[in-house]
Parts: C-alpha cells; sequence; structure tokens
C-alpha cells in the first residue's frame, strides 16, 4: 500500500496495517525532519510532487519489493506540505517471515524511493533562505531563495 498524504504520519497506523500472523519480523523505518544538515540549522521542511507520477512510481516499486524479498505486507506513506523539526516525513513498514528479508526490503525500499521517486524537499533554513534539494541531483540544490521566503 502507498500512501501520499498531508496529515502527520501516525507509526502506531503503519505497524497495524503490516501485522500478519505469519510475520516472524515487521520492520519500520521513519524518516523524520532533523534541526542541522552539515553546517546550517534547519527551521522546517516542505515537500511537494507531482502526485500521479509519484504515486505509480511508488507503486511500482512495491511491486518490485515484493519480487525481491518474501513481503506479507507493505505500506509506504510520504508527508506533503509543511513539516516542523521533529515530524515524519516518510514511513517504511514492511513484514515477513524473517528479520533478514524484512530489512532487506525496507532498506532497499527507502533508498530507492529517495532516488527515483518525483517528491521534492525544500529545506527552510533558520537564516532565512530556503533550498530545493533531491537526492539525485548534482550537489543536491535546484535553487536557493533569499529574498521573499516563507
Amino acid at each position: 500500500m502507498i500512501q501520499l498524504t498531508p496529515e502527520a504520519i501516525d507509526p502506531s497506523a503503519c505497524l497495524a496495517q503490516v501485522a500478519d500472523r505469519d510475520a516472524g519480523a515487521v520492520v519500520l523505518f521513519l524518516g523524520t525532519a532533523r534541526e542541522t544538515t552539515g553546517p546550517r540549522r534547519t527551521d522546517s521542511l516542505d515537500y511537494d510532487a507531482y502526485a500521479p507520477m509519484a504515486e505509480k512510481q511508488l507503486a511500482s516499486l512495491e511491486v518490485e519489493a515484493r519480487r525481491r524479498w518474501p513481503i506479507l505486507e507493505c505500506i509506504v506513506a510520504h508527508r506533503l506540505g509543511h513539516l516542523e523539526i521533529g515530524e515524519a516525513s516518510v514511513a517504511v513498514a514492511v513484514s515477513a517471515p524473517h528479520r533478514e528479508e524484512a530489512f532487506a526490503a525496507a532498506r532497499w525500499l527507502i533508498d530507492a524511493i529517495k532516488e527515483k521517486v518525483p517528491i521534492w524537499k525544500k529545506e527552510n533554513w533558520t537564516d532565512g533562505t530556503s533550498q530545493w534539494v533531491h537526492p539525485g541531483l548534482d550537489g543536491q540544490a535546484t535553487g536557493e531563495r533569499g529574498a521573499g521566503k516563507r
């Protein structure tokens, strides 16, 4: 199951959605908004996406993960909109018969999401500037804005 949402991600709900009586392992990864990136302090984050394309790519990644590992249940939830420091931006929950498979699938999913899914993050810095970043871009920045911020 995949989900793009402007609502806060509920880790307990994610775990409930992947519950399975045949699962010997459940892995939950939460990506959270951190306060520092390198030497800079972050005030907040904003996430945006072209939803139809992002949903299609997320669904494709879920299919691929299920092909590679014996996943029983899976959820990928990604937050869109404004996030304060400490809030979850992404959740990947996987249940599988064994821990090795659950860990491998969850790790592969989060790495593939960051690399391939058209979801963009704007880091809003405490100095009043902001910067759109994406792991697939050289230098990560697509532009920095100083005037007219937030």
